[in-house]
């Protein structure tokens, strides 16, 4: 057959148009395939499928194309077609290939755009995983008594606060290492997950006065042991330990130890006894309820006992006595307390982050000193910047003055150095609520919820947040839900008066102050503040204030006492309290 002839032909049998068309369409589904399949989370299969499909297809097409035709009367053979060609009209295949066209070329370019920005997302993760990076998992206990699991807990905290004295490391707290305490995960998902490259893991073998720590750093990403070195010590020399691990993993780090030898000779005490003590009242400490609370002092107390110039133990029962203080409220007692022993450690240990940290607290939280409580948690950040409880009580002291930004930068850096925190979460929550940024409020809330489902409070902001925003069938379920039964009628009293159920709403109230009248009393003046009830609300703030409560620094910032704002009764308890007034 002549070429120039066949060419003929199959251009006259529309072959070409269908070639065309057939192309188009056809990269229109791959395109549609490649990027919207994975979407819908169609497996890959079925990518390769479409194309697989595609391919194979398209001689069959072209067969078809050369035997038959498409007439208005349907599929005819080619011949019988011929007679009628110049009845049909050729530009219906012209609109389906411009606009399969313009399909596949927006399907591509939105492509590119997505993978363009995956890649930012992916370079975004990779800078949330420092090179110099640490987590300490809990070193285990090996010693045959498992009543020594406070003793190897102890040590590991001590190795996080060793390690935050280094330059340049970011070291991920305590809350959020204890989480992997049973190594279920690979090393890559605990680095992941803790936002890490490094990890520091070991074995703890306390035998009479000896100790035997195995310590072993591993690469995240691969679970490639770094090095594994075996340090064996007196009891008396616990510290010195410690702080050769430091500076074996500074070293491997390439990162520069700072100023630790110093911080590290003012947490220490020479006495074994008191270092037992104390490890046992911290084991107690952070289990965070009254019973466990009563126990940590009286360990603390011993270790003061046994040596009065240590200066952590001081610290850390000025925290307890705080929390203790507001839980129960008996706050003058526990108040002065709690004062005293910050001020003790202080004097001690001027060096010691902890130290400053809890005289902070006392200051901003107890006093209502909000500049000298903030100068005092500022000089424990520079004393170790990765103290994760300093970023934390920093964040919330600030947010009472009203510097939102300032408050949710630093918020946010206390969850980044303690990512599966309760205590890190829950402030986050509360800057977020108070700056308005109620859906971030409300997933802060519920990623607290998930971390620790029975802690107190963990149902508050997203309560709170459905109640500003009128929703009261979510304030309600997430109310119910409130593991803690004194805070549960606050909650309830809200959500039932947002859904409308007035009665409901009476009887939660009265729940609330027939049983937390001491403890909560900040919480009843909320709830008569929402419903309006302005002078009740006040009577309620005022017993607040006389009772030294918990959320009277929350005042100037508290947006559900926003119809309070404008009357003077208003103002002149935000200047009572110490926080700066606007007029």
């Amino acid at each position: 057959m002549n070429p120039k002839a066949f060419f003929g032909e199959l251009k006259r049998r529309n072959v070409y148009k269908v070639a065309v068309a057939y192309g188009v369409v056809g990269w229109l589904l791959i395109q549609v395939a490649t990027q919207v399949f994975p979407f819908l989370e169609i497996p890959n299969w079925a990518i390769r499928l479409v194309i697989l499909v595609i391919a194979v297809g398209f001689p069959v097409a072209l067969l078809i194309a050369w035997a038959f035709e498409l007439t208005p009367e349907g599929i005819k053979r080619t011949e019988v077609a011929d007679a009628a060609r110049q009845h049909s009209h050729g530009g219906v295949w012209i609109v389906v290939v411009l606009v399969a066209a313009t399909l596949s070329l927006g399907l591509f370019l939105l492509g590119r755009y997505t993978a363009g920005r995956g890649t930012t997302r992916l370079s975004e993760v990779a800078t949330v995983v420092p090179g110099k990076s640490i987590a300490v998992l809990p070193l285990i206990n090996e010693s045959g008594d498992p009543k020594d699991e406070y003793f190897s807990d102890g040590l590991s905290e001590e190795l996080i606060a060793a390690l935050a004295q280094i330059s340049g490391l970011k070291v991920i707290g305590r809350s959020s290492s204890f989480r992997f305490k049973d190594r279920t995960e690979e090393p890559k998902t605990i680095g992941e997950k803790l936002g890490v490259s490094t990890l520091l893991e070991g074995t703890v073998r306390k035998q009479g006065d000896r100790v035997r720590i195995v310590a072993e750093l591993i690469n995240a990403a691969d679970g490639i042991e770094v090095w594994n070195r075996t340090f064996d010590h007196e009891l008396k020399d616990i510290f010195a330990v410690q702080q050769e691990i430091a500076k074996a993993v500074a070293e491997s780090l390439r990162v520069t130890l700072l100023g630790s030898e110093e911080k590290s000779a003012q947490m220490a005490t020479n006495s074994v006894e008191a270092h037992n003590a104390y490890l046992q009242g911290h084991f107690y400490s952070v289990r965070r309820n009254a019973e466990d609370y009563r126990k940590a002092i009286d360990y603390f107390d011993q270790a003061i006992q046994l040596d009065p110039n240590y200066a952590l133990a001081y610290a850390e029962r000025s925290e307890v006595w705080t929390v203790m203080g507001d839980l129960t409220g008996q706050r003058s007692t526990a108040f002065s307390k709690a004062r005293s022993d910050a001020e003790k450690a202080v004097a001690i240990a001027p060096s010691l982050a902890e130290a400053h940290a809890a005289l902070g607290w006392v200051r901003a939280f107890t006093e209502w000193k909000f500049a000298e409580g903030l100068s005092e948690l500022q000089r424990a950040k520079e004393l170790s910047p990765a103290n994760p409880t300093a970023n934390d009580l920093l964040a919330r002291v600030i947010v009472y003055t009203g510097r939102m930004e300032e408050a949710e930068r630093q918020a946010r850096q206390a969850v980044e150095l303690d990512p599966l925190s309760a205590a890190t979460q829950f402030t986050l929550g509360r800057v977020l609520f108070y700056a308005g940024k109620l859906d971030e409020a409300y997933a802060a809330g519920r990623k607290m919820a998930e971390l620790y489902p029975s802690a107190s409070s963990s149902h508050r902001w997203q309560v709170l947040v459905a109640v500003q925003r009128g929703d009261g069938e979510t304030a309600l379920r997430e109310a119910q839900l409130e593991p803690d039964d004194s805070i549960r009628p606050f909650q309830l009293a809200l959500a039932q008066y947002v859904r409308g159920d007035r009665k409901a709403a009476d009887a939660a109230l009265a729940d609330l102050i027939a049983n937390s009248r001491d403890g909560l009393a900040y919480q009843v003046a909320q709830v008569y503040a929402v419903r309006g009830e302005v002078d009740k609300a006040f009577e309620w703030l005022q017993i607040a204030f006389d009772n030294h409560d918990g959320g009277m620094p929350s005042l100037l910032v508290d947006p559900l006492l926003r119809g309070l704002r404008d009357d003077p009764r208003y103002k002149n308890l935000v200047a009572k309290v110490g926080l700066p007034t606007t007029s």
